[in-house]
């Protein structure tokens, strides 16, 4: 009993600390915030959120800029895969601003676009902290993901029993991505490919050699103003947004 209380105690002076917190904050469309990631939000005096480069907007943090008018927000560039970043300097500098403003005593929410778990370059950031600054409380609050807002709006289940469920950011060689297909097709494996992008004219090209541009779905902006889900043999524009996914049920 004596030792019940006394961690009760603990944890509710605990939650008094300042935390940082990753929080998910689903693929575009306000409306599908949970709960828990408001309220994370609403808690932090500090947001941190990331930006392509210097002059972009984040799409992060135009999706809960209704919850933050009056806290700091800050924007941390993230390499998004380009060259010209070193990633590792990115990761360590944003680690540092975080932990001064926790070192001050504020509470620090780092956005991040769909779910924690997906994708998220936001790990490397906590990876870092956990290691470095282990006394740090930190919390993960997970998002509604691309891959099941898209399925959702279609109908689509994105896994039955019996089934398996692969999620892969799109390959770059037609090799790879026919032997994925290939593979797939016999084995009760749905596919959700996503990242397509610039990749659009080689994976068309495939699908059509497979036969299945007439049954894939393509999803494009999730959640955004520009959202388009359709059939990919109806997409006849020569490229894809960064923000694209394509699934596939062999039946």
């Amino acid at each position: 009993m004596i030792i019940n209380k006394f961690l009760s105690l603990l944890n509710q002076y605990k939650t008094d600390l300042p935390t940082f917190t990753i929080v998910g904050v689903g693929p575009g469309d306000p409306s599908l915030l949970t709960i828990a990631a408001v309220d994370e939000i609403k808690k932090a005096e500090v947001i941190v959120f990331p930006v392509s480069d210097d002059n972009k907007k984040s799409f992060a943090a135009e999706i809960v800029k209704k919850y933050t008018k009056f806290k700091k927000s800050i924007p941390i560039i993230f390499p998004m895969g380009r060259k010209d970043f070193d990633p590792d300097e990115i990761w360590s500098n944003a680690v540092e601003k975080i932990v001064k403003f926790i070192q001050n005593g504020e509470s620090v929410v780092l956005l991040c676009l769909g779910d924690t778990s997906l994708f998220a370059s936001s790990s490397n950031i906590l990876r870092i902290i956990k290691h470095d600054y282990p006394e740090i409380i930190t919390k993960t609050i997970p998002g509604i993901s691309s891959v099941s807002a898209a399925a959702a709006l279609n109908d689509f289940d994105l896994v039955k029993k019996g089934e398996t469920l692969i999620i892969k950011e799109c390959p770059s060689s037609k090799s790879e991505l026919t032997f994925l297909i290939r593979e797939s097709k016999g084995n009760k494996t749905v596919l959700a490919i996503m990242k397509v992008g610039k990749r659009w004219n080689l994976v068309r090209d495939i699908l059509k050699k497979e036969d299945i541009i007439d049954t894939a779905l393509i999803a494009l902006s999730i959640g955004m103003p520009d959202q388009i889900i359709q059939c990919a043999a109806q997409y006849k524009k020569d490229f894809m947004p960064y923000f694209s996914l394509i699934l596939i049920r062999f039946d």
